[in-house]
């Protein structure tokens, strides 16, 4: 009982911990009426003590809130349970080991306890320092104190840094441990005290080197493999100088037949030193030689009837003995499972290492990879979304291997049918890859499928992202890269799936390369260009993408992928026109998406600015000409309030002003047009865009020019009023263009018949411009000038009276006396 109240007295509260609640007063109270137990001097009374203490402890209740067990467990049972760990009875340790686990697992500050839990790990696994064999003689009980030992540097982390003199003394000595298990346990325990104590463990770390480089050797293997990564992690966050002692012993390793330790060799050939790279590829061409010698019986049919190397195996890269294809072969089933995992791991390093082996291992496995192609492909489809470059560059070259070792019956069904269900950037980058791989007469025979699957919209219509769209066309360029003339099977899909990245990329950079791919295509069909691609297949290019029509909105993919046809087809424009202009009328309407209107009016006036190598290429547009004029621009110039029907407008003149002033209409069908657009657009002269306003007089000036005086009288003087207003118009760029479309309104009056039937319209029209002749801008007078000395010649009686009457007014006289001068030199046109 005395040896108790000491122990108390030393576990006295944690001064942080003031006044315990209520729940550590009732545990306490609990534990104590057990703990006398433990002082039994019967073994099955300490037995049944430690029994009822972890039924307490176990079962809900006080002991399960972290805050309320802290101070019992330091002060009663940690050094109670430390006690037992040297308890005669192995059973009587073993359940003390499982309360000390369960215990550091509840307490709210496991780290309280390191400075009683280490020295008694390291007394009952390590002894007194001559000690050659643990005080522990039971083996699945010194794993458990080292398991223990891990779990205390799991939870506790840095804070073991002034217990470090014990926990290395504990693991100096289980390392060397009998029970293979222990090792095992040993090393991952090293591994996670280096990596927990870093800025201390480096002044002690070459003590733990020893005892690894005699764990090396151990006969089973997963006590190597545990051993060679507990020795990387102490050599990292320790001591450099350790690097020589261990040299010599990594070097036997790579000779070691267990598939866990070939990654360790091959990941070596792609070393960023040079000299590592040569050293390890003749290293394990040794291996390779060395194993292939041992099993010459089992290899000997191999060896006599050695197939040559396949014509289409990699170029620039040398052939591994047979010895080393089998090694890795028969032992790929056991490193890839590990491998896949790590080429996905959290830390950038591993994912690179890993990516990199792959492409190792399947130069070694060829054609034996198909067994695994599903595993693989599975882990290619997910690095591939990797944002490490190093990552997806090893991913691809694997991809590579694979379309060159395994037939592309096999890869192609599980690529296509997994971009099916899910398509995905990573899934086409490794498509595009594995056909770049392929040979061009393996690949051939499927070219028409693939690229009708690529042609599908739930591919080729998946995403906007450029990304995507960059690794789709990617696909593309290793169908015509590899089946080269071909492609002429399939050169409809294609130029679909080209002609859908141009319309759906939202970089210039992703478009000009598809622009050069469609070239590429061109060259490889024997045409020129791609728009020879166009004239051959726009036809059912168009039927495709207009069928959908009626439903088209602005974001529409089939709109874009309309768009560029037309912008792009050049002269096999003017073929499709049957498909062209009934799908511009429907959609043109009032009725549809006006976003989409707009886009479909620039594409039109860019292509009827260029008619003649475009859309009347054939010299069948005019015949189409009422339904231009009619049913799609007459309805968009009606005049609708708010600012994106003003826009529409515009648009629409826009569109009309390319139309007449594409010298592809005679002066007959451009009086048609006169005839069925004039109201229309004359309202466009009161609209507030300045450039629809400056467009209207410009197309009004046309219209004149082309009618000369064929206009009907009643219609002729319903337009100068309308140019009059535009004279007022804040922009001077409208008022010369007004100035200039009465010029050639009164040239019209003069080349009619009845001038007479005009006399009244051309004095007013005289007496307003004799108003502007007084304007301030001197651009503007000029103009007014030409306009009354153009129309002198009408009225000049008339002309001169007006001129005198507010000659007077004038603050610029000198014009109006020009005007006069001329009066007089030209005679009257009767």
């Amino acid at each position: 009982m005395a040896a108790l109240g000491v122990a108390e007295a030393v576990a006295a509260p944690h001064p942080a911990e003031g006044a315990e609640t209520a729940e550590a007063v009732e545990l306490s109270r609990a534990l104590s009426r057990l703990l006398p137990g433990l002082e039994a001097d019967s073994k099955p009374g300490r037995r049944r003590a430690l029994e009822a203490l972890r039924r307490a402890l176990e079962e809900p209740g006080p002991a399960a809130d972290p805050t309320a067990f802290q101070g019992p467990w330091a002060r009663l049972l940690l050094p109670r349970l430390l006690r037992c760990l040297s308890d005669p009875a192995e059973g009587c340790r073993a359940l003390a080991v499982h309360l000390l686990d369960l215990g550091l697992r509840r307490a709210a500050r496991p780290r309280d306890a390191l400075p009683r839990l280490l020295p008694a790990l390291a007394a009952r696994l390590a002894g007194p320092v001559p000690a050659r064999r643990p005080p522990e003689a039971c083996e699945e009980l010194r794993l458990a104190l080292v398991q223990l030992l891990g779990l205390a540097v799991d939870l506790c982390g840095a804070a073991l840094a002034p217990h470090l003199d014990d926990a290395l003394r504990a693991l100096r000595c289980s390392l060397l441990d009998p029970f293979a298990a222990v090792r095992r346990e040993s090393c991952s325990c090293a591994a996670a005290l280096a990596q927990a104590t870093p800025d201390h463990f480096h002044m002690q770390s070459e003590s733990l080197i020893g005892p690894l480089m005699q764990t090396i050797s151990h006969q089973h293997w997963k006590v190597r493999v545990a051993a060679i990564e507990a020795t990387g992690a102490v050599i990292h966050f320790g001591n450099g100088k350790s690097v020589d002692d261990v040299l010599s012993h990594f070097a036997q390793r790579l000779f070691d037949d267990v598939p866990q330790l070939i990654p360790l060799l091959l990941s070596s050939l792609n070393d960023e030193v040079p000299e590592v790279r040569q050293l390890a590829a003749s290293l394990w061409e040794d291996v390779g030689l060395q194993w292939q010698k041992e099993n010459e019986e089992d290899l000997k049919d191999k060896l006599d009837f050695a197939p040559p190397t396949p014509p289409h195996y990699p170029p620039h890269e040398r052939r591994p003995v047979l010895g080393c294809r089998e090694l890795v072969f028969r032992n790929l089933s056991k490193i890839l499972p590990a491998l896949c995992h790590d080429i996905t791991d959290w830390v950038v390093g591993t994912r690179v290492k890993s990516a990199q082996l792959l492409p190792v291992l399947l130069l070694h496995a060829e054609d034996h990879a198909t067994q695994h192609l599903e595993v693989v492909l599975r882990t290619l489809f997910q690095a591939c979304t990797d944002e490490e470059a190093a990552v997806v560059q090893s991913c691809t070259r694997s991809a590579e291997l694979v379309g060159t070792f395994v037939s592309p019956e096999v890869f192609l069904k599980l690529i296509l049918s997994t971009l099916k269900k899910t398509p995905s950037a990573s899934g086409l980058l490794v498509l595009a890859s594995a056909m770049r791989g392929c040979p061009r007469e393996a690949l051939q025979p499927h070219l028409a499928a693939i690229a009708t699957e690529l042609a599908q919209a739930h591919i080729c219509q998946a995403s906007e992202n450029d990304l995507y769209l960059e690794r789709l066309l990617l696909c593309v360029q290793a169908l015509v890269s590899v089946c080269h003339e071909d492609c002429g099977v399939a050169s409809l899909q294609l130029l679909d799936v080209l002609l859908t990245i141009v319309a759906l990329a939202g970089a210039t950079g992703l478009r000009d390369k598809a622009q050069e791919t469609m070239d590429s295509l061109a060259m490889v069909e024997g045409v020129s260009s791609c728009q020879d691609l166009y004239r051959k297949h726009i036809g059912p290019l168009l039927e495709r993408v207009t069928a959908s029509h009626l439903d088209w909105t602005a974001h529409s993919p089939e709109l874009l992928q309309f768009s560029v046809i037309v912008a792009q087809s050049g002269p096999a424009l003017g073929e499709a026109l049957p498909h062209v202009v009934p799908t511009l009328r429907a959609c043109l309407q009032p009725s549809q998406d006006p976003q989409m209107r707009l886009k479909l009016f620039s594409i039109l006036s860019t292509v009827l600015l260029r008619a003649t190598d475009t859309i009347n290429s054939q010299g069948q547009f005019p015949s189409y000409l009422e339904t231009v004029t009619k049913d799609i621009l007459a309805p968009n110039l009606q005049w609708h309030a708010g600012r994106t029907a003003a826009a529409i407008r515009t648009a629409a003149v826009s569109c009309l002003w390319a139309l007449t002033s594409s010298e592809v209409l005679s002066a007959e069908q451009i009086r048609d047009v006169q005839e069925t657009l004039m109201p229309q657009v004359l309202t466009t002269l009161e609209e507030d865009s300045k450039m629809t306003r400056l467009i209207s007089c410009r197309i009004i000036n046309t219209f004149l020019k082309t009618s000369g005086g064929m206009t009907d009288p009643e219609k002729l003087i319903r337009i100068y009023p309308e140019l009059l207003k535009r004279l007022d118009d804040v922009s001077n760029d409208v008022r010369m263009a007004a100035a200039s479309t009465l010029v050639t309104w009164l040239q019209c009056v003069k080349g009619a018949n009845a001038k007479s039937y005009y006399q009244s319209s051309v004095q007013y029209l005289y007496r307003e411009l004799l108003v502007h002749l007084d304007d301030p801008e001197r651009a503007i007078q000029d103009a007014i000038l030409e306009v009354l000395k153009e129309g002198s010649g009408l009225f000049p009686d008339l002309l001169v009276r007006e001129t005198e009457a507010v000659i007077h007014k004038h603050r610029s006289a000198t014009y109006c006396e020009q005007l006069l001068q001329h009066v007089q030199a030209v005679p009257a046109t009767q």
